[in-house]
């Protein structure tokens, strides 16, 4: 009984895990049909969208033709006019004389039959008065009549090539393209910010420009965010758990036209921005609050973030530092210090001096100059049970400025994977830009 009850058991257990297999391969199975669902949807609206945009570009262009073909077709019909009123213009001068010149003759010739069978008592007065009369007309002149092939004789050139040219050229005009050269290949959180990463697909294209483009929920328009060579972009002033959609297109070497869009996808950042403390003397803020400005007024002090949203494994990164001074980070606000040059802080001078803990590091980096960057970077090094019960916490931290980089364990005695960014400037003129 024991052994038919443990085999019971063990068929009980085989079929279990059989049943959690056939739930697992049906998961698996609903997933795939999904993505099949998703990729006959994206064929048929791609087809249904490319449908539209060629019927509305043809329907233009048709429109545009047509146009052209009307304005053309009209200044021929205006060169005609013209041309045909210019040279009928001396032929009805020259008819006018002539029929003048005919009536004339015709009231002579009048007077003169009048004349010569009229009474012969006024005979004599008549014949003398219609000689001078001739004299005067001068028959002898006549106005000169263009020959026919001295006027105009318009006709209409029309080559024919013209419509093998628009021919082949339509017939070359557009094309459709099954799969865009370029796709989004990753989205990467950042405080405020989503860095967007793509890629080229397509090994026989060779790329010039990039061109993204994004959006907010469901807006109806996308706009520019970055145009440029770079496979990489930071896209800043995003709304925490607020979806954006994005795109990338490309242009080749040498070309003007860019290519298709890629696959839109879907981005969003739950990080909060990084902000500034408001409020302190001395520094003047940016409206969303992310710039610093330090300012004319006497009074220094180290500028604090506003929270600690520094986490480990984020890259923190300060822009634009204009004088000399220091910017870092540290575990905590402390007031009444006019410098990160302290303790539970890490910092670089804008001489590239490091400084751990108040204390100048042997490793410089290059000096901070108008236009820099400096990043921070740190990771949290396990130090085994004990490093999250008040013992030694270590932090290995790397900080980049002009291409280069130090690289060092900064050891606290808490534990601490949040921190707070600041600076500390002593003259005016510095503007620090942080994401």
């Amino acid at each position: 009984p024991m052994e038919a009850e443990a085999e019971a058991r063990l068929l009980l257990q085989e079929a279990r895990e059989s049943i959690e297999a056939a739930r697992s391969y049906r998961r698996e199975l609903e997933q795939r049909l999904r993505g099949l669902h998703q990729a006959r949807k994206q064929i048929r609206e791609s087809a249904t969208l490319t449908r539209d945009v060629l019927e509305q570009h043809f329907s233009d262009l048709k429109g545009t033709l047509r146009k052209l073909l009307d304005e053309r077709l009209t200044s021929l019909l205006q060169e005609v006019d013209a041309i045909e009123q210019e040279s009928i213009k001396p032929l009805d001068e020259c008819q006018k004389l002539i029929e003048h010149g005919v009536s004339t003759a015709n009231d002579l010739l009048r007077e003169g039959e009048s004349a010569v069978h009229g009474d012969v008592g006024q005979q004599n007065e008549k014949l003398c008065s219609f000689t001078k009369k001739a004299l005067h007309i001068q028959l002898d002149s006549l106005p000169e009549v263009p020959s026919l092939v001295d006027v105009p004789c318009l006709s209409a050139q029309l080559d024919d090539c013209l419509l093998t040219i628009l021919k082949n050229q339509i017939f070359r005009h557009g094309t459709v393209a099954s799969r865009p050269p370029v796709q989004l290949e990753e989205f990467v959180e950042k405080p405020g910010g989503i860095l967007v990463r793509w890629c080229k697909v397509d090994d026989d294209f060779i790329p010039q420009d990039y061109r993204l483009q994004y959006r907010k929920g469901t807006a109806s328009h996308f706009e520019d965010v970055y145009v440029g060579s770079e496979t990489e972009f930071i896209v800043l002033h995003i709304d925490p758990n607020v979806d954006y959609q994005f795109r990338v297109c490309a242009r080749g070497d040498g070309r003007q036209e860019w290519s298709p869009w890629s696959v839109p996808q879907i981005g969003r950042t739950t990080l909060v921005p990084h902000e500034w403390t408001a409020g302190l003397e001395g520094y003047s803020l940016s409206s969303r609050r992310n710039i610093a400005l330090r300012n004319d007024s006497q009074s220094c002090g180290v500028l604090y973030s506003k929270a600690p949203t520094y986490f480990c494994g984020q890259t923190l990164t300060f822009r634009q530092p204009d004088r000399r001074d220091s910017l870092g980070v540290c575990v905590e606000q402390q007031n009444g210090y006019d410098s990160l040059q302290r303790d539970k802080a890490v910092c670089i001078s804008t001489n590239g001096a490091v400084f751990v803990n108040g204390k100048e590091m042997t490793n410089q980096l290059p000096a901070v100059t108008s236009g820099s960057t400096v990043t921070f970077d740190m990771e949290v090094v396990q130090l085994g049970p004990s490093s999250n019960e008040g013992g030694n916490f270590k932090l290995r931290v790397t900080i980049s400025s002009n291409n280069r980089e130090v690289v060092f364990d900064w050891v606290l005695d808490q534990c601490c994977v949040s921190l707070y960014f600041g600076c500390s400037f002593s003259y005016p003129g510095w503007k620090v830009l942080v994401f």
